[in-house]
């Protein structure tokens, strides 16, 4: 009995310190892009989409690392802790179905989309997918408890169920359109790679391995809490790496193979439209 939960203190232990490690090289990665992306690249109608995805997963690696450092210090965790984070985590979810979609769109029906799609549709999209995030992440919340002490049982099932239905519509959303640009790219298409390809493919399969598992946390909370304790830490840990591992791709594929340039070169030539 004292081995088994000497063995799960210890793989407690791991698992966060891991988190905050990657949490913290996240939070220096997305902070370079935010800094470049935002102030000294070129921005067009694609790299606006990774602008606020890197300022979702910032907000999310911010709340998760200073959450973490409260915990560690007073050996305690509020459920409002998870509520904040998991903002920034459904904005990024948000955002990323609308970039794979639209770039999914433009490289099928490239005359149509040219012609048809408005100028400021990547800022309008980018705008709603902040606003819609609150009430759909803070009404549900508010209802079951996690604010507060009191819950409504009936309307925390309602709002959380529209919640759920909710994120797994995006997350269908970001999954097809990555398959469907993955297919089209490979073999249908006989132009060359689009740009952001890469990207939005990387992101796509980052969200499917390291993402998918923090909805699936927050659809079923309670349940995996009691029966999967397991689960949460792990959940939280992958989609950390979500959040962190973008830059890297970023930098993966702006670099070119035997050269060594600084990172905004790289980044420019990744990123910038």
């Amino acid at each position: 009995m004292f081995g088994v939960f000497g063995l799960w203190k210890t793989f407690n232990s791991v698992v966060f310190y891991l988190t905050l490690v990657i949490g913290l090289g996240g939070l220096v990665g997305n902070g370079f892009v935010l800094w470049h992306l935002g102030l000294h690249i070129k921005k067009g109608p694609f790299s606006v989409y990774l602008l606020h995805l890197a300022a979702a997963d910032f907000l999310f690696l911010s709340c998760q690392v200073g959450f973490s450092v409260v915990q560690a210090a007073l050996g305690s965790q509020d459920a409002l802790y998870f509520v904040l984070t998991f903002l920034g985590f459904a904005a990024g979810l948000w955002l990323l179905a609308a970039f794979s979609a639209e770039r999914c769109l433009s490289d099928i029906f490239p005359t149509c989309y040219q012609s048809c799609r408005p100028r400021y549709a990547s800022a309008v999209l980018c705008a709603l997918a902040w606003a819609l995030t609150l009430p759909a992440v803070l009404v549900p919340a508010h209802a079951c408890g996690l604010l507060h002490s009191r819950t409504r049982p009936l309307a925390c099932l309602r709002y959380h169920a529209a919640s759920v239905t909710w994120l797994l519509a995006l997350a269908c959303a970001a999954c097809t359109a990555g398959l469907v640009l993955f297919i089209w790219v490979a073999c249908c298409s006989q132009r060359q790679r689009p740009r952001f390809y890469g990207i939005a493919l990387g992101a796509v399969l980052l969200f499917l391995f390291c993402g998918l598992p923090f909805v699936l946390y927050w659809s079923l909370r309670p349940l995996l809490n009691f029966l999967l304790p397991v689960f949460p830490p792990l959940a939280t840990l992958l989609a950390c790496v979500n959040s962190s591992s973008k830059p890297l791709i970023y930098f993966v594929l702006g670099q070119q193979p035997g050269k060594r340039e600084p990172l905004r070169a790289v980044l420019q030539r990744a990123l910038g439209e």
